[in-house]
C-alpha cells in the first residue's frame, strides 16, 4: 500500500572456522519521515550481512560480530548522507534512516542485534518451552513501559506509540547497538521482522499462534504464512520477515 518498499532483508550462511555453518538474517525498515529510507534499510542490510559473513568466518564471536555489523551498517547508511549534492549543505538533516535487527544461528548459539524497532522471536519447535520476544525495542512506548507510566497494553495503543528513540543514519543519536546472546535447550526458530508483522501479532504467544507447526522444516513457507497473516489483519505497512531455523546438535559421545 506504499508506493515504494522501504524495507530490506539479507539472508545468508557463513562457515566458521571448524567447518559448522552459521545462519544470519538481517531485517531493516526505512524510517518514512526521512529522505530515501529504501536506500537506507537496502545499504544497511546488505553491509551487516557482509560484515557478519566475514567476521564469523575469521572465528569471531557471534555476538561481537553482530556488534561489528550493526556498526558497518550504521557507516554504510551515514554515507548515503554523504553522496549527494542536494544533501551536502546539511547532510545530517532528516537524513536517510533506517531500524535493523538480525539474528545468527551458529555453533549452538543464537545471537540477536538491533537498533530500533524490529524484532525477534523465539518460538520452540515443539511449543512446550516458553516462547519469548528476543529484543526490546528503541521507541516511545518502550521507553513508557520501562518508567513504569504506562502498561504495554497502554502504550502501544497509544499514537505515539511507534515513536522511534533509535535509528541508523546521520542524524542519529550517538550509536548504542544492542545485542544479546541465548542458548536454546531445543529446537525452534527465530522470527526476524519488521513491525509490518508484529503489528499483528505483538506479543510472543500472539506470534507463536500464528506460526505453523513445522516451521523448523519449512521456514519459507513459515515466513509466507506470517505475511499473510498480517495481511489478513489488514497490513497498511511493508511486510518483512526471516524465519531462521535453530537446531540442537547432540553432543559427541552422547
Amino acid at each position: 500500500r506504499h508506493h515504494r518498499n522501504e524495507d530490506a532483508f539479507a539472508l545468508a550462511e557463513a562457515a566458521l572456522p571448524d567447518g559448522s555453518p552459521a545462519v544470519v538474517a538481517i531485517v531493516c525498515d526505512g524510517v518514512s519521515s526521512a529522505t530515501r529510507p529504501d536506500e537506507a534499510s537496502l545499504a544497511a542490510s546488505r553491509a551487516a550481512s557482509e560484515a557478519l559473513v566475514a567476521s564469523l568466518g575469521q572465528g569471531t564471536h557471534p555476538q561481537t560480530a553482530m556488534h561489528e555489523a550493526i556498526v558497518a551498517a550504521a557507516r554504510a547508511v551515514d554515507d548515503l548522507a554523504e553522496e549527494r549534492p542536494a544533501d551536502a549543505e546539511a547532510p545530517r538533516q532528516n537524513a536517510p534512516a533506517c531500524t535493523i535487527v538480525g539474528a545468527v544461528a551458529a555453533g549452538g548459539l543464537l545471537v540477536v542485534g538491533w537498533i530500533g524497532d524490529s524484532r525477534v522471536y523465539w518460538v520452540p519447535a515443539d511449543r512446550e518451552g516458553p516462547v519469548a520476544r528476543l529484543t526490546e525495542d528503541d521507541s516511545w512506548a518502550a521507553q513508557m513501559v520501562a518508567a513504569g507510566l504506562m502498561s504495554e497494553a497502554e502504550a502501544y495503543a497509544d499514537s505515539r506509540a511507534h515513536a522511534i528513540t533509535g535509528w541508523l543514519g546521520a542524524d542519529a543519536y550517538e550509536l548504542d547497538p544492542h545485542t544479546a546472546s541465548f542458548k536454546p535447550d531445543r529446537p525452534g526458530v527465530a522470527v526476524v521482522c519488521s513491525d509490518g508483522l508484529w503489528n499483528y501479532a505483538e506479543s510472543a504467544e500472539d506470534m507463536a499462534a500464528a506460526l505453523p507447526a513445522d516451521a523448523l522444516t519449512r521456514p519459507l513457507h513459515s515466513a509466507q504464512v506470517l505475511v499473510g497473516h498480517a495481511l489478513d489483519g489488514g497490513g497498511h505497512d511493508n511486510v518483512t520477515v526471516a524465519v531462521v531455523p535453530f537446531d540442537v546438535r547432540p553432543q559427541e559421545g552422547s
